[in-house]
């Protein structure tokens, strides 16, 4: 068992730290919102403090599972930041969706400080997080990821090194494109089969079972087909995860074309008001 700091408790943060205090890890957390942490504490009886320095002390891991790449410098820098607090051979393993510019800037800081740097964004969502079935792609040193595994391993469903610093980012880059893609796809078939008069359950359960299938059609076609999007990750966090992964393509040469498009398509989301909407909310603009 080791001592663990998790920094950052949303949707995914909260329940991830709780598996690992359930795994039988000693878990310090920190929050911006201080209630949300002190929920926590008293719910895993575990310790909450008011930095992310206070609860890097003493942590042989700390985690973290914040918004953007602004947030994540604020947790790891400056007087109050993580690294301040961290002792040399510690190991910060980032869950957050950020740039592997950022990834490879703070993993620079941090082996100044002789720590350890693994980036490990994540994908499952939110019901991934609750239930501890995430997949993880991680990016760094094979000695730091063979030690920060077996403690990933609270909340995942696979772990894998995917090569260097940042590989982890670029990994997840990977996963949200085919994402973007594949929703608006699913979202023009179900459109197509409300306007043509079908039983959208009834395509669901025979489609499904082709090449058409998907972890989206299983999981998201009943509240589509409803027009209900107040669950699942927010169309906000999807247009700044996709502008990562836009910018990087003109970075190294890929071409995006579907993407680019779908990213508008989630703006004119915004513009109706759904930037809080699940990522399945782009068949809204089909009706």
């Amino acid at each position: 068992m080791a001592r663990t700091a998790f920094l950052g408790l949303g949707v995914m943060g909260y329940p991830m730290a709780g598996h690992l205090a359930g795994a039988g890890h000693e878990v310090t957390v920190f929050n911006r919102t201080a209630a949300k942490a002190a929920a926590w504490a008293d719910e895993h009886q575990g310790q909450h403090f008011a930095t992310p320095r206070e609860a890097a002390e003493g942590a042989e891991f700390v985690m973290a599972c914040v918004g953007n790449d602004d947030d994540l410098r604020q947790v790891c820098l400056g007087p109050d930041g993580a690294f301040a607090g961290m002792s040399k051979g510690a190991i910060f393993v980032d869950h957050t969706t950020v740039s592997a510019q950022v990834t490879r800037e703070l993993a620079e800081k941090a082996a100044e400080a002789g720590i350890g740097y693994v980036d490990a964004p994540v994908s499952g969502g939110q019901a991934g997080a609750e239930n501890g079935q995430l997949s993880v792609m991680c990016g760094g040193a094979q000695d730091d990821f063979d030690r920060a595994a077996p403690v990933i391993d609270a909340y995942a469903k696979i772990c894998r090194l995917m090569g260097e610093v940042g590989a982890g980012q670029m990994t997840k880059m990977c996963n949200q494109i085919a994402i973007a893609g594949l929703v608006q796809g699913l979202s023009e078939s179900l459109a197509f089969a409300q306007k043509a008069g079908l039983d959208v359950a009834q395509v669901v359960e025979v489609i499904s079972q082709g090449a058409a299938g998907s972890w989206q059609m299983v999981n998201r076609h009943q509240t589509m087909d409803r027009g209900e999007f107040d669950h699942g990750f927010a169309v906000d966090w999807m247009r700044k995860d996709l502008g990562i992964c836009l910018a990087t393509g003109d970075q190294i040469g890929a071409s995006l074309p579907v993407t680019a498009l779908v990213d508008q398509f989630y703006k004119d989301i915004q513009k109706m008001g759904g930037g809080r909407w699940d990522t399945s909310a782009l068949i809204a603009r089909l009706g």
